[in-house]
Order: structure tokens, then sequence, then C-alpha cells
């Protein structure tokens, strides 16, 4: 299920300073050729934000969400979040091949 404007209500809350990399996915984002800033400017302001799906967390307190930021029809960036207190990027994901078809996938499951 697309929970796409509660999670745009509550990024919009949250500052650059309270988004925070893991090692991995700093890692990740770097060798995939995505921009750190540009990946906490789409979390902080989250208009290209096409698509996001709560999953399981771990721990109690904490919201886990798979998100879609959209550019165009065949480029988008794909962020797993969780949030308590911060915001956590767990991995960033570059995706430039037609995406729609994943997130359709994603949504009937």
């Amino acid at each position: 299920m697309n929970e796409k404007r509660s999670l745009v209500e509550r990024l919009k809350t949250y500052s650059k300073k309270d988004v925070i990399f893991t090692s991995h996915a700093k890692i990740r984002a770097v060798q995939r050729g995505l921009n750190l800033e540009e990946v906490k400017e789409n979390i902080v302001n989250p208009k290209r934000l096409a698509f996001a799906a709560r999953q399981k967390s771990r721990k109690p307190g904490e919201e886990k969400y798979d998100c879609y930021f959209v550019y165009s029809n065949t480029m988008c960036h794909r962020y797993v979040l969780i949030i308590n207190r911060k915001i956590i990027i767990c991995t960033a994901i570059k995706i430039n091949r037609r995406w729609q078809n994943m997130v359709e996938k994603y949504a009937r499951v």
C-alpha cells in the first residue's frame, strides 16, 4: 500500500541535520554515483516522492519505509529509510530503467 501522503507530512518535519547515513549507505551511494546532499534534499523536501511502502522494522518505536523518488520515466532513486527521532538511510540505489513496473509489482504484494 502506498503510504506516500503520511510519509511526506512526516518528512517535512525534519531538517538536513536530522538525516543520517549508515556507513553502508554512504559507501554504496558513492559507488552508485549518488550525491549525498541531493539525497538529503530529497528526504527533507519530498516533492519527488512517488511511492512509499512501509516495511517491518526490527525494533519497536521505529518505522521503516521503502521509497522511490522520481526524476523521469527511466530514472529514479530508491531509499530505504528508518524513522525514529532521526531519519536513518539504510541504503540508496540509483535506478536507470523503467521503475513503474517495479513499483506496481511491489504495491500488489
